[in-house]
């Protein structure tokens, strides 16, 4: 009981899939039936839907924040990483290490480092196209362009492989999200939630983020009001 009181702190949603007229979906049915009241009590902020249709695969999904670390861990644990004859890419494998090692903190502080500007602004290529030309703007972004180029251009390394390598990759960990349970009875089903929690509770843990600061961390006082 403990930890369906806390799937609301680690799933944002629970969706279940089920055909009401194939007995392959009796356990899902039967368990989201069983469960509902108990759990929308203990969780009534979470969204727990019931998706029906004929001929549907009886299963249960998630959303899980996997981050681009995640998927390159993923990526070099699955031997992802691999040439067209079957072999592994070192070369990608290796980008892929470079990458996991970044120093997204310092980038993170550095991004600041010119006062009044963000190099990392959706429309700076318009508002200031020569921005990278300004010497004082590259004297105080230094660090933040140097490690900023080195991520960029393991990322362009990692996403050259064949076959769309990269996009299937992505695709897979995608999938971690979702329990299919063909014919599943109701302890299956209890496990398939539980296993879901696990995952949320990996992945969807704020405390991984505890280091991006979501707020202004420095102030530089601007024109006097008088």
């Amino acid at each position: 009981m403990s930890w369906k009181a806390g799937l609301s702190r680690k799933l944002p949603v629970l969706r279940f899939f089920a055909c009401p007229k194939s007995p392959s979906s009796n356990g899902v049915m039967a368990w989201y039936k069983n469960n509902y009241q108990t759990i929308k009590a203990l969780n009534p902020t979470m969204p727990m839907l019931l998706r029906t249709t004929e001929k549907a695969m009886p299963a249960i999904t998630t959303e899980l924040d996997f981050t681009t670390n995640d998927l390159l861990k993923y990526m070099i644990q699955t031997n992802k990483f691999q040439n067209a004859d079957g072999s592994t890419a070192v070369e990608r494998v290796e980008a892929a290490k470079q990458y996991l090692a970044t120093d997204w903190a310092t980038i993170r502080r550095e991004r600041w480092a010119h006062p009044g500007f963000d190099p990392e602004h959706p429309m700076i290529d318009e508002i200031d196209p020569d921005w990278k030309s300004d010497p004082n703007k590259r004297r105080d972004l230094q660090t933040y362009l140097a490690l900023k180029e080195k991520a960029d251009e393991a990322m362009d390394i990692i996403k050259s492989g064949p076959n769309d390598e990269y996009t299937r990759a992505e695709n897979s960990l995608l999938l971690c999200q979702r329990v299919d349970l063909w014919c599943a009875g109701e302890d299956e089903v209890e496990h398939a939630v539980q296993h879901l929690y696990m995952l949320g509770k990996r992945f969807n843990n704020s405390e991984r983020f505890k280091d991006q600061n979501e707020f202004i961390t420095e102030f530089y006082p601007g024109a006097s009001d008088f």
